[in-house]
């Protein structure tokens, strides 16, 4: 079955106009929690070739598609190498993920020093981007009582809360509840692993979570102010030498 799913998003890569610097694998079977009809999110970064870059019009920035393959639905999004480079100094925790998530079915040999550089611009205002993604999806929850988005509610905390107090980037849900230990996690995972992705809570006790929603809240920001991590990325002469470096490289390719 995992070789199959291999081949399926090998068969949507192959499909993407321009060469890859690295695609990871993001959303639910990143978080540690997909269900049967769960898609595949693949997300990463391209390089445009300099007649697209040179002139007046930048084309192509973003490329994105969906498509079902058997029956699954894989959802690709990448930028060029510039644009998703300005991302990650600009505080994107998406990106981060991204960059740092275990699950990597294609990599350059460049994109390990991509890693490496990225480690530099993780800062404390990243926790400003996990409290505010939680925030929009905590009041997507509150209107519709889906599990999903009360899942990506405590992912997206914790993972803030994580990366806050370790620098360390861990997007999988059942990794950051070894160490923050919330007990109705478990059970609220197990749902979401046998169930949809449209899943509702009807006999939920919004009470209840609505007071551990705030109390994680609080607790990344008193994380956030009392970090070590830096309030500017430091990483900017390095992505700039690696832009350089890869649209040389590729340039000559041509």
């Amino acid at each position: 079955m995992e070789a199959m799913k291999d081949q399926l998003i090998r068969s949507v890569l192959n499909r993407q106009p321009f060469p890859l610097l690295f695609a990871s694998i993001s959303g639910s079977h990143l978080y540690g929690f997909p269900s049967y009809d769960s898609d595949y999110d693949i997300r990463g970064a391209h390089i445009l070739p300099l007649e697209k870059v040179v002139g007046l019009y930048t084309e192509q920035e973003t490329v994105e598609f969906k498509e079902f393959v058997d029956g699954t639905e894989i959802d690709l999004v990448t930028h060029d190498i510039k644009k998703y480079f300005e991302l990650l100094l600009k505080r994107n925790g998406n990106v981060l993920e991204q960059i740092f998530s275990p699950i990597v079915p294609y990599r350059t040999p460049y994109f390990d020093e991509l890693r490496e550089i990225a480690r530099g611009c993780i800062t404390k205002n990243h926790g400003h981007a996990f409290r505010g993604y939680a925030q929009k999806i905590w009041k997507s929850f509150e209107k519709q009582r889906r599990l999903k988005p009360l899942l990506y509610v405590f992912r997206v905390l914790l993972t803030g809360l994580h990366l806050m107090k370790t620098g360390e980037v861990e997007s999988n849900i059942m990794r950051l509840n070894h160490y923050y230990r919330l007990p109705y996690l478990s059970d609220l995972i197990t749902l979401k692993l046998h169930g949809s992705e449209d899943t509702l809570l009807e006999d939920l006790d919004l009470e209840f979570y609505g007071r551990e929603y705030r109390r994680l809240v609080r607790l990344l920001d008193d994380a956030r102010m009392s970090s070590d991590l830096p309030e500017e990325p430091r990483g900017k002469p390095e992505l700039h030498d690696l832009l350089v470096r890869l649209r040389v490289e590729h340039g000559e390719q041509q």
